[in-house]
Formats: structure tokens, sequence, C-alpha cells
């Protein structure tokens, strides 16, 4: 098997016929995210003790897996699409300091 998260997802959307189209995979995404966020507002009491955050670890993995079925189903490689937005930020970072895109905060 191989480690490649990216291609373990891509092997289990063919072995199972799970293949979408990549607006339901997003939608499925936002879904899981939401329960990520679901999980931080009830363990910090809506952020007012942020360091009591509990996440379930398979929500994290559920949304991991919406994550690489949607970059496999745009045809992107996920490796390669971290490594663009890793370089972007060193970029950031080289030129002011902060990794942010210069988008004042309102």
């Amino acid at each position: 098997m191989t480690s490649d998260p990216q291609r373990r997802v891509a092997d289990f959307l063919d072995a199972n016929d799970l293949h979408a189209p990549p607006a339901y995979r997003l939608l499925d995404l936002a879904s899981e995210v939401g329960e990520l966020a679901a999980d931080a507002t009830n363990s910090t009491a809506y952020g007012s003790t942020p360091e009591n955050l509990d996440v379930n670890r398979d929500e994290l993995g559920d949304t991991l897996f919406c994550l690489y079925a949607l970059a496999e189903e745009l045809g992107v490689d996920a490796e390669a699409a971290v490594d663009e937005s890793l370089a972007k930020y060193e970029s950031r970072i080289d030129d002011s300091g902060d990794p942010g895109s210069g988008v004042p905060e309102k």
C-alpha cells in the first residue's frame, strides 16, 4: 500500500465506485469542516476557553479524506498544491515578515 494519502483515497474511490462531481466533494468538505467547528464550539464554550479545544480525530480524518477526494476529482496534486502554498507563505514572510496576505482585519 502506498503512503501517499491522495493516492490511497483515489484507490478507495476507485475500488468502491465512489467518484463524485467536484461540487459535491466541496460540499462534503464544508460539512466535515463544520463538524470540526461544532467540536470546537462545544469544547471551548464558543471560544471562551480555547485551551479546552477538543476535536474528534475521526472527524479530522473525515475532513482530510474529503479534501483529498476533492483534489482527486479536480485532478490537482495535493502535495504540489501544499508546496505552492508553503512557497507563497515563505515569500510573504521574506517580503514583509508576516505570512498573511496583507488584507487588513476589520
